[in-house]
């Protein structure tokens, strides 16, 4: 999206895009292996995401001949797991007109089962795609449709576009789904700069009329886009449900975002649970964006992926990669209905092929001021770890686990600490080099549940994604360690703490 080159242009991080292009040197060793990326140049958003006859297709944001942002079209992939990706050609490309450009900003996709548009073919719905055409030279953003009859492979522009045109500037991101009670579709999109969503309705796709807004509530320190709204029963209780709308922010000077409202929803109006001043993060890392759930999921599960933003490291020859696919609920609190999040369940069957040279299970060990090494030089030393433990607090002030370590001897050149800090109930990621802390990159507050801290803490190349107390919090960040920094251990430092069950998968080679 146009407003993603403009945080990091006055965030100064521009001609960092343009040195990943200008000197392309290979960086194989931070290509996540089990988090999607394209196969080469530039990806942001996540587009469109929707389940059609057992797959999962996946649209993002993609300049399909530079490794930095421009050209926006969509790019496409596929997959059965969630893990294995099948690489397309670009499902939506730019238009190019004979005054104008429009590049395909992000949106949604949807399956018109109904046929309510009347694009579709023989019988059969089509599927429909919503997006953000971006028009840089009127500067104007505006709500585009288009529509495909071959499964979301190839699309058709709609020759009426656009179906939403305020002659805007800054308009964009809409997220479709249906309403089932209604027959309607309904629209949720972002006006950034005001902060400010509005919510659409429609009969067929095309004509579409305001139902109402909703703005400056929650974090209003930063712009608001891709919003999305769903419907969710609490505890999965059919009776007691609720609407989560999401929304990403960003602005120059305070990085990115993602925070999440609860509420209900009347066919017109969203209604905040919460104080107006109330501030709900989906995620509480740095590089965490975008994230949008899937469409037409089989037994209306709640799964979503999110772009994790690359900042200054430069890769080659792609950049940018997606999240681990999370599923998504709501659940009763003391301080209210709260949304966690877990590694999407499908997932699950693909931990399970892993072969036992592949899969690390322990119990019961208690770490006494040391580190307990749970890699060698023949496994688990690939910065593709899927870590699952819970710890029974002790004496310990610290504990958790040390990765992308490397030694010399018994002195510590480099690693990444995820620490839990008992006194400041916090958990926190350090680097270290040369046996000292050098930078704190990332710090989230949460409390022990029964004296136990659940820690899944996936690493994969580069992405590390951390769940808490299962899916309470999350926090995600990135990290580029040296090529031999791939060592993985277990710590406790000035007392003790119980590791009650550590399960670790090794996913460096994609089944």
């Amino acid at each position: 999206m146009k407003m993603k080159l403009f945080f990091m242009l006055l965030a100064g991080l521009l001609p960092v895009l343009l040195h990943a292009q200008d000197n392309p040197v290979p960086t194989p060793q931070w290509r996540p292996v089990y988090h999607f990326t394209p196969q080469k140049n530039w990806m942001n958003d996540p587009n469109g995401l929707i389940y059609l006859n057992g797959v999962y297709h996946l649209y993002y944001q993609h300049n399909p001949f530079e490794n930095k942002w421009g050209h926006m079209s969509w790019g496409h992939a596929t997959s059965k797991d969630l893990i294995n990706w099948k690489h397309l050609p670009v499902a939506i490309p730019e238009i190019e007109g004979k005054d104008t450009t429009t590049w395909i900003f992000s949106g949604s996709a949807v399956w018109d089962k109904h046929n309510t548009s009347g694009f579709g073919k023989n019988g059969k719905g089509p599927v429909v795609a919503i997006y953000t055409g971006d028009q840089p030279k009127q500067k104007k953003e505006s709500q585009f449709i288009a529509y495909s009859n071959d499964g979301g492979l190839t699309y058709t522009n709609y020759a009426n576009n656009p179906v939403i045109d305020l002659r805007k500037g800054d308009f964009r991101d809409p997220s479709v789904i249906w309403l089932e009670d209604q027959q309607k579709w309904l629209m949720s999109v972002a006006h950034p700069g005001i902060q400010k969503i509005e919510f659409y309705s429609s009969a067929n796709l095309k004509d579409w009329e305001l139902l109402s807004e909703f703005d400056r509530q929650g974090d209003t320190r930063r712009m608001w886009e891709c919003p999305s709204l769903t419907p969710f029963f609490v505890d999965g209780d059919p009776a007691k449900k609720k609407w989560l709308l999401m929304i990403s922010s960003s602005s120059p000077g305070d990085g990115v975002g993602m925070q999440y409202f609860t509420g209900d929803f009347d066919g017109r109006t969203f209604t905040n649970d919460n104080h107006a001043a109330t501030k709900l993060f989906v995620d509480y890392g740095r590089t965490f964006f975008a994230a949008i759930p899937f469409n037409h999921l089989p037994g209306d599960a709640k799964t979503m992926l999110g772009w994790l933003v690359p900042f200054e490291t430069p890769t080659h020859p792609w950049r940018g990669q997606m999240s681990i696919a999370r599923d998504l609920a709501l659940k009763t609190t003391p301080e209210g209905i709260r949304l966690y999040q877990q590694p999407a369940a499908v997932l699950n069957a693909y931990l399970k092929k892993l072969s036992a040279a592949k899969t690390m299970l322990k119990r019961n060990i208690t770490i006494n001021n040391n580190e307990l090494a749970l890699s060698s030089a023949k496994s688990f030393n690939t910065n593709t770890n899927w870590i699952d433990a819970t710890f029974t607090t002790g004496t310990a002030q610290d504990f958790g686990f040390k990765i992308a370590q490397q030694k010399d001897g018994n002195k510590v050149v480099a690693e990444t600490v995820v620490g839990y800090n008992m006194a400041r109930q916090e958990l926190y990621i350090t680097q270290v080099k040369d046996g000292k802390v050098v930078a704190t990159l990332e710090k989230m507050a949460v409390k022990p549940v029964n004296n136990k801290i659940r820690l899944q803490v996936l690493f994969d190349k580069s992405s590390l994604e951390i769940f808490v107390n299962d899916g309470e919090k999350v926090l995600t960040t990135l990290l580029f360690p040296e090529k031999n920094a791939t060592g993985f251990a277990a710590f406790a430092a000035e007392g003790d703490v119980q590791l009650d069950t550590l399960k670790v998968w090794n996913l460096d080679k994609i089944l």
